[in-house]
């Protein structure tokens, strides 16, 4: 995200090298065309990087591509591939190729484009054989509180947390994943510390895989299997009042807060995310994620709420709307193409922030879809997409598109 631009020229060469008109709008949006469109693919083009990305290297394991100790970016550049094959087949389409997805929709929420199409398909889902017509909306809480220094001459210890696998913070959220910034308020709770620094955290979407505090102590200090502690010399201060930090972070609610029966996904949930201090000033960033509008209301309010009652300032950032479930003539098209590969075919949403709710809000005569092949734990160095899911993905994509142009008027 936000450094994309190298692909962003590649794209915009590969789409004309075809014969396709492109244009380019403010926030580096990419909307891709040739003759008389109905359909419309859309897809964001930026990726999550983890561990060594964007320096990939690529393998094959059981049926599954992975990167070596980084993520893939499957999530979503394996929608931008199959986008590029149609091109290279010349597909008369609609291509909306969006930015900066992963830090906040925030190339879709600025979208001027005029879409010509009747239909949209985003490819951004990560399950086959399932039809999405619905998502979750979210907001990033953001809470900040400046803490005065004193000098604290106690031993100094390097406490850490690592190695752990991350997650997505919406679509893993459910699936027990340790949080690094829980593990490692847990083990600090009970000791008499003083606070020196702590950094925890790799995106506002991720589920924290490591975490570090710098503290002193007269305690000795002595690690477990899942924190490590290292005496280290350091005369830095501490963090006046600081271990309220540690007090805070043990007591969020981290995770899913209620269930959408429905579709058996989370209803609620929030991801504690980013903890950092600099100069004195603590920041922690959350993202919070609903089905509904009344329920990010509730869990957007009640983690304000909770930050507040520690003194801390808050804001509400990048906010975006869920995407209301419903079937028409487009989801039951998409929905009978995905069987005739598959066998079967089920209409799902997601507990993710998929870019079909912002695009329905700004083009609200347009019908969305959203399928995509087999993805899993997309933002860790875990991520993998599975192959043959994206040949069969592929074939439901053809199909649909000869479907529409045929039947759907």
């Amino acid at each position: 995200s936000r450094e994309a631009d190298q692909l962003l020229d590649y794209l915009c060469k590969f789409s004309r090298e075809r014969g396709y008109e492109v244009q380019i709008d403010e926030v580096k949006n990419i909307l891709v065309s040739k003759g008389t469109p109905r359909l419309c693919l859309q897809a964001h083009y930026d990726m999550v990087c983890i561990g060594k990305a964007p320096q990939i290297e690529t393998y094959e394991e059981d049926g599954w591509m992975m990167a070596k100790e980084s993520s893939l970016g499957a999530d979503n550049g394996i929608a931008i591939a199959m986008m590029m094959q149609l091109m290279d087949e010349g597909a008369e389409l609609e291509f909306l190729l969006t930015s900066d997805e992963e830090i906040g929709l925030i190339g879709a929420n600025a979208l001027s484009f005029t879409l010509r199409s009747k239909y949209m398909l985003n490819l951004d889902s990560e399950d086959e054989g399932e039809v999405y017509i619905g998502c979750a909306g979210g907001a990033d809480i953001v809470a900040s509180k400046p803490y005065a220094l004193i000098g604290d001459e106690r031993s100094a210890y390097r406490v850490s947390v690592s190695g752990l696998t991350g997650g997505h913070s919406g679509v893993d959220i459910d699936k027990d994943i340790p949080n690094a910034l829980k593990l490692l308020a847990s083990y600090l709770k009970d000791k008499s510390i003083g606070l020196v620094s702590i950094e925890g955290g790799e995106r506002r979407n991720s589920i924290p895989a490591s975490a570090l505090a710098i503290v002193k102590s007269d305690e000795i200090l002595q690690g477990n299997k899942l924190v490590s502690v290292e005496k280290i010399k350091c005369d830095d201060p501490v963090l006046y009042g600081g271990s309220e930090i540690i007090d805070l972070m043990k007591g969020f609610s981290h995770g899913v807060q209620e269930i959408n029966e429905a579709f058996k996904i989370p209803e609620r949930s929030i991801n504690l995310a980013l903890v950092s201090t600099k100069d004195g000033l603590c920041r922690i960033e959350s993202s919070a994620r609903a089905m509904s509008v009344d329920g990010l209301t509730q869990i957007s309010g009640e983690t304000m709420f909770f930050f507040e009652s520690y003194g801390f300032d808050v804001a509400l950032e990048d906010k975006y709307p869920s995407w209301k479930p419903e079937v028409n003539a487009f989801t039951k098209v998409v929905s009978a193409c995905i069987e005739e590969i598959f066998g079967e075919s089920k209409m799902m949403a997601i507990h993710a922030g998929l870019e079909c709710g912002v695009i329905g809000k700004r083009y609200p005569s347009i019908k969305l879809a959203s399928i995509g092949p087999t993805i899993r734990y997309p933002h860790s160095t875990r991520e993998k997409v599975k192959i043959k899911s994206v040949e069969k993905t592929f074939s439901v994509l053809k199909r649909i598109i000869t479907v529409i142009r045929q039947e759907i008027s």
